[in-house]
């Protein structure tokens, strides 16, 4: 068959394809909204669940863990001031590693347990020293000051109280409070703190469970020398941390780094179980869809059983015959394709801010979650879906096509079925 004739095979086959698709347009039609809705179902439905699983992970990440951190051995088993880490300066190749492209944000902290006691209340905390400038953009404590005054500098003398500690305490901001704990010689030390700034989070264990000094302003109350109880690093994505968390740990050799699924295996558990939810939600999706596809092409092909015993008969080849089915399953599953896309783009974008679940909010914080959901589309899942269901859609198309092909022309003019 020369050039000229082939094309002229294959546009006679797509127009007789396309002809057909639309001969039953109720049946066409019922089969594009199945395609179009199961696929936005597969996108919205993972969109919403990535969202919650990115919610709680990004929470536990922000309150103080970071992508990787850095203890000195002992430190997470009694995280007391017994337990500390020499100043970076004793360690030049982890101050060299934290000084590279591979390290977002970098912080050292002081963090031990203490007791808070205003004229009402006394209450157990964690007093965490911080470099006030360090943690912007690696914790939450940056971005979580709604009254008075984030520290200004590690000797600030100022104290960031929780908003719910506040209501415990009975007491509010410029109020004194004294901090109480242990220092290096087993003696207590305390000091009075001023209340500067008050955070607000989505969980009220974070707000009543944390106060924060600057690091030096601590290091000074607890009369200790210039080691650290943690180093927290964040990396570019928290899912692919293996090569910065090898290079951490042939930096501080002696030190006990360990990475956010490590110091919460539940978070990480989380992660893969997500994993999986979307394989298994997508397979369910496209099984339901497979079904109603190959029953559409099956009657399709039942309903021109003469029709295409005659073209056969005319000269058409069974290969050309198998091609029209494909054909027309293709566009199905195209113009299916186009339309779910677009109706999830549509569905999600008013989204963008979130959606409300404030009547269900204590439930989302005992999650980790706060009260807006924010549905989070990743390409790669997007991708995933559109993909699946054109591959999958196709063959699944085969059988359907492939019995067009096998009928013999006397028969299919007489509708013999074979």
């Amino acid at each position: 068959m020369s050039p000229g004739s082939q094309h002229t095979s294959w546009s006679i086959v797509f127009r007789i394809a396309w002809r057909n698709l639309w001969r039953n347009h109720r049946r066409s039609l019922i089969m594009l909204s199945a395609i179009a809705l199961g696929l936005w179902g597969m996108i919205w439905m993972t969109a919403l669940m990535r969202g919650m699983v990115d919610q709680m992970i990004d929470s536990s990440i922000k309150t103080l863990s970071g992508h990787i951190q850095i203890h000195a051995p002992g430190y997470l088993d009694d995280p007391s001031i017994e337990y500390l880490m020499p100043p970076l300066d004793e360690s030049p190749a982890l101050q060299s590693l934290l000084g590279t492209d591979d390290v977002v944000a970098w912080s050292q902290r002081i963090r031990v347990p203490a007791v808070i006691r205003s004229e009402r209340d006394v209450i157990a905390v964690t007093l965490v020293g911080i470099d006030p400038e360090k943690e912007k953009g690696l914790s939450f404590i940056g971005d979580s000051v709604t009254e008075g005054d984030y520290l200004t500098s590690v000797d600030d003398n100022k104290l960031l109280v929780g908003k719910k500690l506040l209501e415990r305490l009975e007491t509010r901001l410029n109020r004194r409070v004294v901090l109480m704990s242990q220092d290096p010689e087993n003696n207590i030390a305390e000091r009075g703190f001023r209340i500067g700034g008050m955070f607000d989070t989505d969980l009220e264990a974070t707000e009543t469970g944390y106060v924060f000094a600057g690091l030096e302003t601590v290091r000074k109350m607890l009369k200790m020398g210039p080691g650290v109880s943690e180093i927290s690093l964040l990396s570019h994505d928290y899912r692919q941390l293996d090569p910065l968390l090898e290079k951490t740990r042939s930096a501080a050799p002696a030190a006990d780094v360990k990475s956010w699924i490590e110091q919460d295996p539940y978070m990480g558990s989380m992660l893969a179980v997500m994993d999986g939810f979307v394989l298994v939600w997508f397979t369910v999706i496209f099984l339901a869809l497979s079904f109603g596809l190959v029953n559409t092409l099956l009657m399709a092909v039942f309903e021109r059983t003469r029709e295409i015993g005659l073209v056969q008969a005319l000269g058409m080849k069974s290969t050309n015959i198998l091609y029209m089915v494909l054909i027309e399953s293709i566009i199905m599953l195209l113009m299916g394709l186009a339309a779910g896309n677009i109706l999830s783009w549509l569905t999600i974008l008013p989204l963008k801010d979130g959606i409300d679940v404030s009547s269900v909010a204590a439930g989302m914080e005992f999650a980790g979650m706060s009260s807006t959901l924010l549905p989070a589309v990743k390409m790669y899942d997007v991708v995933l879906a559109n993909l699946l269901v054109l591959v999958l859609g196709i063959a699944a198309s085969l059988f359907p096509a492939w019995r067009a092909s096998r009928k013999v022309p006397i028969e299919a003019i007489t509708r013999v079925w074979q």
